[in-house]
């Protein structure tokens, strides 16, 4: 169904608009509206797909107030005055009625809506994240899953990258520093020697990140004041 307002100032050419909208399958009356500002009010709370909307009426005229709707839905115009025909498609109208039209002119601009309607192109999916990185080790390049990494160990100018995936860690010749740019905001420094990943920690004890039963990574005082403003988002209680 297309979601349409009808909007026109006269009461009897309102009401003639809106039995022409209910003769058409599908067309959904939501609103008859008698000026442009009571239309922008409905626009701000309802989903509507199209408008008919006259272009001569007090206070906002139709022309104008499609040009001030920063997404306006699909527009159909009916006038009385032909001279508006050229201004009316400037904005992209899909059809321009000329009073007194009659039902078959207005089946006419009801396809042409839904035609309009139905060659609109899907919105694209969204492409994954990337959630992959490269890095050199034993002479070989390996790929890695962002979200497979535990903590990461810095030693002298090496990483040792501790996986879920794994035991064994990867070890790459590569800076904390470059690393710690690289990799997104679930991820934090915790020490001169240590990145963990936020998602992995099972515990905090006292100057201490807990990953798992065997894994324990003091907090250095540098970062102390950063984790613990991480923790205070996410703490629930006194």
């Amino acid at each position: 169904m297309i979601r349409v307002l009808a909007i026109d100032d006269e009461p009897l050419a309102l009401q003639q608009l809106a039995a022409y909208i209910k003769k058409i399958q599908f067309l959904e009356l939501v609103a008859e509206c008698q000026s442009a500002i009571e239309a922008k009010e409905i626009l701000n709370s309802e989903d509507i797909d199209a408008i008919f909307c006259d272009i001569n009426m007090p206070d906002l005229n139709g022309m104008d107030f499609v040009k001030s709707l920063s997404s306006p839905p699909l527009v159909v115009f009916t006038t009385a005055y032909s001279e508006y025909a050229v201004e009316g498609f400037k904005v992209d109208a899909v059809d321009y009625l000329l009073k007194p039209f009659g039902l078959d002119d207005f089946k006419r601009a009801a396809n042409r809506l839904l035609e309009r309607l139905e060659s609109k192109p899907e919105p694209a999916a969204a492409e994954p994240e990337d959630d992959s990185i490269f890095v050199k080790t034993d002479y070989r390049v390996v790929k890695l899953s962002i979200s497979d990494i535990r903590y990461i160990e810095g030693m002298s100018e090496y990483l040792k990258i501790h996986l879920e995936s794994q035991p064994k860690p990867i070890v790459t010749l590569l800076s904390m520093k470059k690393m710690e740019e690289f990799l997104p905001s679930h991820f934090m420094r915790i020490h001169r020697s240590y990145i963990i990943n936020l998602k992995k920690i099972q515990e905090v004890n006292k100057n201490r990140v807990i990953m798992d039963s065997e894994t324990y990574l003091p907090i250095g005082d540098n970062y102390k004041d950063a984790f613990n403003d991480y923790l205070s988002t996410k703490f629930l209680g006194k």
